[in-house]
């Protein structure tokens, strides 16, 4: 029988969820008539412009992420489900009542650069049009607020100015503040593969530095002195364009009045880098027309983020070096849609389509959208907004598709306001979130496969992110979800959407609205897509805004006429005075803390955390320590440690690396209080924020390092139904369960969960199985082994609700991994058999092949020399490409970051 006969296939072109790369993704749905089995194939999108068919780890193993385990299925109203028409009074009702009592101020959203365009563009409008409050700030103020200040300042609009093409063209690539090998691998591979110079700026190792022609390993904080410091040397040294800074921008004079005293001797001095170093950057930068900048949050979590992008950019301007093929100031993105959320407003100091709180775009907004009632200034920006929460100011809050009791600094502050506030709505997909428990009401949101809209990538480029699964449950699209407590609001005739396209047509005609000359001209314009039909916005191809009468086809580059959108359409030059970070080291706080992304997960793990073969790079929270640091507070690799500030606490597993600079610490984001004791890294950070921005200081954190002493280690593995019960008791803090429990992390395995835990002293299992799992009076089986590793305890129930690991040594356990099929598998006759030749567990270079560390380290001692020597021999490299930079830095050197 033909092929097609046994199967139907239906493939659907979307876009990846993760990073603000954006890149095209094919999905494609397999189907058997005689099974009724269903198989889903996740391939890059090989039409996609962002990346040509290549997609990261993470982008191929979207798969693995979908599914109704863990999701949010019925609105929850105080932790009881009900109907939509229910949840929808209640939400209608809290606002309005709220409104009329305390006014509009007192509500706020929360939003999230997960949201699409469409969903973020309706909540906008309900709260900026007609609620009348401007309280409506995003996830992007943490991530993205200071480079769009940044721009803004030197350009005069939010407008990226380079595209992807520029990374291959540039002869020097300057990566500041970014691990892109990990962070975006898609782009960093495209980077290797035009062999520009590569120097990177960061404090700590990483593989990213390893791939590095030069690596600055600046002090925290210090980048504003050092692109002072350029622009001072480029003066010097005869490379200033000068013809570009006469004709094209202004202020030139007091900015490099500001850099002037910022000689080389001083910036190695103040950076704490080599002066030699420093000036063979210097040196490069000056003789390469084709540089490329490309920054991130290293440079942007600070409290003078904004300063810091205006230095870099000054020194672009200075040479002209913006608005050609291969050069510009490029800020990259780390959420899908981002960019598409400032488009529509997202942020608390805009409104729509990249306008400003001025009397003249208040009145153009509000005639374009007939409003009600228009907001009549800035809102509260993030930390603003939820230090408003805690003070009683803002009384009801409804937040979309994001978890700030995690991601915000001084997170459980953050949690313990919420869990006080009259009314706490939260729209997501998930139930069981740090946020979704502060909730009265939880709505079931679609999430990506099931949604459909538009994203904005970091090179602005719009794309369509298409569903190809059914709404699971009773789940609704955010957007649907928003316009239904509008109308019910009273203010249907302008909610009255019945599509995302009907939405996107608006916000695409609000985009061109009195956008001229004469009218203070827009960067952002894509008035030529206001009057596409239906099926034109179902198979839009990726473009890149501005798409207008003048660019119907959309604008790959910026700026190339030297036009900007400032008042006099000059760039301006912006003068910095560099400042230290807020939060400085002292006596009982004498370490900084780092933070940042691995390569196999994303923010908090809701998506990816979902995979488990994405844990096999990293499970657990983890600690990146300097040796001398170990020695001097007696800690050995591997072991738990304790990390605090004044503001919180941080658990996590050592990792002795010389990738650290003495005196600085580097943890991952992406563990919260849901998947691990203490996990939550942000909990630690003091809210100081940009005055210009209001991003907050989430990457220079004082704090204090000491090492937990653990009685013994345990590994449970539970099936699903268990080990709800067990996360649900650690979660309400369980008190007979923390006088035993040190430390404790989960990870999702087929069948169940595993736990990991750290032992006061040795517990009683019998009485935890018993309160736990009802095992009805009957004994835990147990075996004791006497291991040339150590002591292990064997512990299992009859039907397998719980098997237990235990040893006096976190290295002696067993491979975990080899141990998950039990759950799967029938109990063999003699259990402790699980214990024998198990091997030692390893890291996974490579995920999407499962090829260890200790695999590649033994082809490299047996020969292999390169990185497609290793790929032919195992395979490591060969589907995604993530892990290539990891193998080059495991060949060229013992010093690369190890993550277990």
């Amino acid at each position: 029988m033909a092929l097609t006969k046994l199967f139907s296939a239906r493939r659907s072109c979307t876009t990846c969820p993760y990073c603000g790369v954006g890149c095209g993704v094919a999905a494609t749905r397999e189907s058997s008539p005689a099974t009724g089995e269903e198989v889903i194939r996740i391939q890059g999108d090989t039409q996609h412009p962002a990346n040509f068919g290549k997609l990261c780890v993470k982008g191929s193993s979207l798969a693995d992420t979908l599914g109704d385990q863990g999701r949010l299925l019925t609105p929850q109203l105080h932790g009881e489900e009900c109907d939509w028409d229910t949840a929808m009074e209640f939400a209608a009702s809290r606002l309005r009542a709220t409104i009329d009592e305390h006014g509009p101020d007192s509500v706020a959203f929360y939003l999230s650069g997960q949201l699409l365009t469409e969903d973020y563009y309706v909540a906008n409008k309900l709260m900026k049009g007609f609620i009348g409050t401007a309280n409506v700030d995003t996830n992007s103020r943490l991530c993205m607020s200071s480079a769009v200040a940044a721009y803004k300042r030197a350009f005069g609009a939010d407008a990226v100015p380079c595209n992807y093409d520029d990374l291959d063209e540039a002869e020097l690539v300057v990566l500041i503040g970014s691990n892109a090998a990990w962070t975006h691998p898609i782009l960093f591979q495209r980077m290797q593969a035009a062999k520009a110079k590569l120097v990177v700026i960061d404090p700590r190792g990483s593989v990213t530095t390893e791939m590095a022609d030069l690596h600055l390993a600046i002090t925290p904080g210090s980048d504003a002195a050092l692109f002072n410091g350029l622009l001072h040397y480029l003066t010097e040294s005869g490379a200033l364009d000068q013809r570009f800074i006469d004709n094209h921008t202004e202020n030139f004079a007091d900015t490099l009045y500001a850099a002037a005293e910022w000689t080389p001797e001083k910036v190695a001095k103040y950076c704490s880098v080599d002066l030699e170093q420093l000036l063979e950057f210097y040196a490069l930068y000056s003789r390469t027309e084709k540089t490329v900048s490309f920054y991130s949050q290293g440079v942007n979590q600070s409290s003078t983020g904004t300063d810091k992008n205006n230095t870099i950019i000054n020194c672009h301007l200075a040479t002209g070096r913006i608005g050609k093929p291969g050069c510009g100031p490029f800020s990259i993105t780390g959420q899908p849609n981002a960019m598409g959320g400032r488009e529509v407003g997202g942020l608390a100091n805009m409104l729509a389509a990249h306008m400003d709180f001025t009397e003249d775009n208040i009145d153009r907004v509000g005639r374009f959208w007939s409003a009600a009632k228009m907001a009549q200034g800035p809102g509260l920006k993030a930390v603003e907004l939820f230090d408003a929460v805690e003070s009683g100011q803002i009384k009801a809050v409804w937040i979309m598709a994001t978890n700030p009791a995690v991601s915000m600094p001084n997170a459980r502050r953050v949690a313990a306001a919420l869990k006080q506030c009259p009314t706490v709505i939260v729209s997501d997909c998930v139930g069981d979130t740090d946020t979704a428990r502060c909730a009265d009401l939880l709505l079931p949101a679609t999430t990506w496969g099931e949604k459909t809209g538009t994203v904005t990538n970091s090179e602005r480029r719009i794309s369509r992110q298409k569903s190809f699964l059914p709404k699971p449950g009773a789940a609704r699209h955010d957007w649907e979800i928003v316009c239904d407590v509008a109308r019910r609001l009273g203010f249907g005739e302008a909610f009255a959407f019945e599509s995302p396209a009907d939405i996107f047509r608006e916000h695409a005609a609000l985009s061109g609205f009195e956008n001229n000359r004469e009218q203070a001209r827009r960067a952002f314009d894509i008035s030529a897509l206001a009057n596409i039909s239906d099926q034109e916005y179902d198979f839009l191809t990726p473009v890149q805004w501005p798409v207008n009468g003048a660019h119907p086809q959309g604008t790959p580059r910026l700026f190339g006429d030297g036009d900007f959108y400032t008042p006099s359409g000059r760039a301006r030059f912006i003068a910095v005075q560099p400042q230290c970070p807020k939060q400085e080291t002292r006596d009982e706080y004498p370490l900084i803390l780092n933070s940042g992304r691995l390569r196999d997960q994303w923010h908090t793990m809701t998506r990816t955390g979902r995979a488990r073969k994405l844990l096999d790079h990293s499970e657990a929270p983890e600690l990146h320590v300097h040796p001398q640091e170990a020695s001097k507070f007696g800690i050995e690799d591997a072991q738990l440690v304790r990390v605090a500030s004044e503001k919180g606490q941080f658990f996590g597993r050592a990792r002795i690396t010389a990738s650290q600079k003495p005196g600085q610490l580097f943890a991952p984001i992406h563990w919260s209080d849901s998947l691990a004791h203490n996990a939550t890294v942000s909990a630690l950070a003091i809210p100081f924020t940009d005055p210009v921005s209001g991003q907050p200081e989430l990457k220079q954190v004082a704090v204090k390092l000491e090492p937990l002493i653990a009685h013994s280690y345990a590994c449970l593995l539970l099936r699903t139904k268990a080990a709800e019960e067990l996360h649900s008791r650690l979660q309400a803090g369980d008190s007979q369960l923390f006088e035993t429990i040190l430390h404790w992390y989960r990870v999702p395995v087929e069948g169940g969960y595993r736990f990991e835990l750290a032992l006061k002293k040795q517990p009683d299992w019998q009485a935890v199985a018993e309160k736990l799992f009802n095992l009805s009076g009957k004994q835990l089986n147990r075996k004791q082994l006497q291991l040339p590793s150590g002591e292990r305890w064997l512990l299992h129930s009859e039907h397998m609700e719980l098997l237990v690991f235990t040893s006096a040594a976190w290295q002696t356990l067993p491979d975990r991994k080899t141990l998950e099929s039990a759950l799967q598998q029938p109990l063999p006759d003699a259990p402790a058999t699980l214990l024998h030749d198990v091997p030692a567990g390893a890291q996974m270079v490579c995920t999407c092949l499962q090829v260890s560390r200790k695999e590649i380290e033994a082809a490299i001692a047996e020969g292999a020399a390169s990185v497609d020597e290793l790929s032919e021999l195992l395979g490591c490299g060969t589907n995604c490409g993530s892990c290539k930079p990891e193998i080059s830095a495991l060949l060229n050197t013992d010093l690369a970051v190890t993550v277990g």
